[in-house]
């Protein structure tokens, strides 16, 4: 069984591009995937997107964090794939269909993993701007990290932590069982 984890970060913000329904037009300034069979993360550039979406498409499952709704749709201003067609669970989409509302990545972490996010997106936005690649890979990186370690986390224990407005920990059940 082979799931692949996956995050990118990108060249510039929905602001600059007119707003949240044009993500395809974002740019794809760095990616990174962790592969469970090959216990192996890999890098990619911006020239490395067919083999980058030659991996997701050969995963047996695909996971990420607004995989669905951002990475892909960023990925489709560069390719005519079919990203639907890869099996996928997005963490977020599954906790936002639970609680009815969005949660991030980095207040999961914090409250399930005692972990943080190195950085943000708009950080990485500002990196790329200033040419500081390394910083960007070793953001995305640490994304991937902290989304394999809480879906791991997740299908071990079947439930998740998130801080809820009083920076409270709330216990969330998850069937995220492997496929």
């Amino acid at each position: 069984m082979n799931l692949v984890y996956f995050d990118l970060e990108t060249q510039k913000s929905a602001e600059e591009v007119g707003g949240w329904a044009n993500k395809n037009k974002m740019g794809f300034s760095f990616g990174v995937t962790y592969s469970t069979r090959d216990q192996h993360f890999r890098p990619y550039e911006e020239e490395d997107i067919p083999a980058l979406v030659h991996e997701l498409s050969t995963a047996d499952q695909v996971i990420g964090f607004n995989i669905i709704h951002f990475d892909y749709a960023v990925l489709a201003g560069y390719t005519d794939f079919d990203f639907s067609q890869i099996p996928t669970f997005d963490l977020l989409a599954d906790l936002h269909a639970k609680l009815g509302f969005r949660v991030g990545l980095n207040n999961l972490a914090q409250a399930t993993l005692q972990s943080e996010k190195s950085a943000d997106g708009l950080q990485a936005l500002d990196w790329f701007r200033e040419g500081a690649f390394a910083k960007i890979a070793i953001y995305c990186r640490q994304d991937v990290v902290v989304t394999r370690d809480l879906h791991q986390f997740g299908c071990e224990n079947k439930f998740v932590y998130y801080l809820n407005a009083l920076k409270k920990p709330v216990k969330i059940a998850v069937d995220w069982g492997y496929p």
